[in-house]
């Protein structure tokens, strides 16, 4: 994360640490601590909004081809295929009864992995009485071994060693069959024939078929395990820096609610201190009483700093005082005008009755408005914005409107940053509510209600 120090048009500080979040860029005020920015990966992942096509196909075809349903239908189409070599190539009742229960024990591959001990089994059996492998125990004994690696149903050495040892059964099998009847072209086996190494080609190539399609299942299972844990350590991530906005924002409340409160505590502590002077024939237990007011102000005034000293524990740079005034809805007009400094166009419209709300509330409805500004120019530069302040008895309706693009067509939001985070705060931390997504007539919706 870079921090910078810049003037802002949006602001009522004249200094501002620009913070980049995962959606959007926040102009943070020196009295809040900067959040933890994303990786850059993150970041363009999250502007584009949407996967790339081919991205898109292969985790498609990923999450079909995890499904039973896939392995039930490749287990019946080379059983298919089994049947009809068979029909062109008969073999024995053993033959056929392997290559069958090779082909087909595929259908339970997803559900069941184990059964690809069965299937390669199968294979190295029709293999042994046959002498000639058939094309569909090929490919179901690949796949079978696959199996076995890809859901790790044992230790990769140790499929590959019961593989070979299984190979090299078959292999004797053969060369004892070939001493014992011969073979059409060959010269019959002599008793020390049958330790050259030419005779255990067949277990050479077996293994490194069984070799190939293990280690395959093994590399492929553990992409899946990087790729699981990667998306898990993001999400981790994500929720840490959601965490940490929500909770660096509570503190911006916290000290800006202190200012105000502050200051209407210090006034009764003044007031009430006064009074004892300035009131001609007051009565000692009324004095006394004043005193006891001031004395209890001054003590909440003491307390207030002591929390605003845990809130600002650990950030520097917030510790500094605010010098200037808490903005309040009487200076929208200035801060439509600062947005407009900078290209964009703005409007305000007010409904309703005016009244005068707390400071707490207008504070927070500037504050929604000025980040709702500071999101339009991020993700909608050169869009009008619409500012609509709403007044009914009991309930103050902040909303604003653009015509930009609006959400991202994936269906999220598309402005998914630390900024949201904030205004929901604010809403919440007066009993309100936030709504944030598409507009009735496009661009970007926020919209606030604040009941007082």
């Amino acid at each position: 994360m870079r921090r910078r120090r810049e003037f802002h048009p949006c602001s009522d500080a004249p200094a501002h640490r620009v913070t980049k979040n995962l959606r959007m860029t926040r102009t943070v005020p020196p009295d809040r601590p900067a959040t933890v920015a994303a990786t850059a990966t993150a970041d363009a992942t999250a502007t584009a909004g949407v996967l790339p096509a081919d991205r898109s196909v292969r985790r498609r075809l990923r999450h079909w081809t995890a499904e039973p349903a896939y392995a039930w239908l490749t287990g019946a189409a080379l059983t298919l295929f089994a049947v009809v070599e068979l029909a062109v190539v008969p073999g024995s009742a053993i033959t056929a009864f392997g290559v069958l229960l090779c082909t087909a024990s595929l259908a339970l591959r997803a559900t069941r992995p184990a059964v690809g001990f069965l299937t390669v089994g199968a294979a190295l059996l029709s293999f042994a009485t046959d002498g000639n492998m058939a094309y569909a125990t090929i490919a179901g004994s690949l796949i079978g071994c696959y199996t076995l690696g890809r859901h790790r149903v044992q230790h990769p050495a140790v499929l590959v060693l019961a593989g070979s040892l299984a190979a090299l059964a078959v292999n004797l099998v053969h060369i004892d069959r070939w001493a014992r009847d011969g073979s059409p072209g060959l010269p019959a086996l002599q008793g020390t024939d049958r330790f050259s190494l030419g005779l255990y080609a067949e277990t050479l190539v077996l293994t490194v078929m069984i070799l190939g399609a293990v280690s395959t299942g093994d590399a492929v299972r553990a992409r899946e395990e990087t790729r699981h844990a990667r998306a898990a350590a993001q999400s981790r991530l994500l929720a840490m820096e959601r965490r940490q906005a929500a909770e660096a924002e509570r503190a911006a409340i916290a000290r800006e609610l202190h200012d105000m409160i502050a200051h209407s505590v210090s006034v009764i502590a003044v007031r009430a201190e006064s009074a004892t002077y300035t009131t001609p024939g007051l009565s000692p237990p009324a004095r006394d009483a004043f005193q006891e007011i001031a004395g209890t102000a001054r003590s909440s005034m003491a307390e207030l700093r002591r929390l605003l000293g845990v809130l600002r524990t650990g950030d520097g740079a917030a510790t500094a005082p605010l010098t200037a005034p808490q903005p309040s809805l009487a200076g929208l007009d200035d801060l439509l005008d600062q947005h407009r400094a900078v290209g964009g166009t703005a409007e305000l419209r007010v409904t309703g009755e005016r009244a005068a709300l707390p400071a707490s509330w207008e504070l927070s409805a500037y504050r929604i408005i000025q980040e709702a500004l500071t999101n339009a120019r991020r993700h909608a530069p050169g869009a009008h914005t619409v500012v609509e302040l709403h007044y009914v008895p009991g309930l103050l309706t902040v909303r604003a409107t653009d015509d930009g693009p609006g959400p991202a067509p994936s269906g999220g939001s598309g402005r998914q940053g630390h900024g949201l985070v904030g205004m929901a705060e604010r809403a919440a931390l007066l009993g309100g509510r936030l709504t944030t997504g598409r507009g009735p007539a496009g661009g970007f919706l926020v919209e606030a209600e604040l009941p007082w």
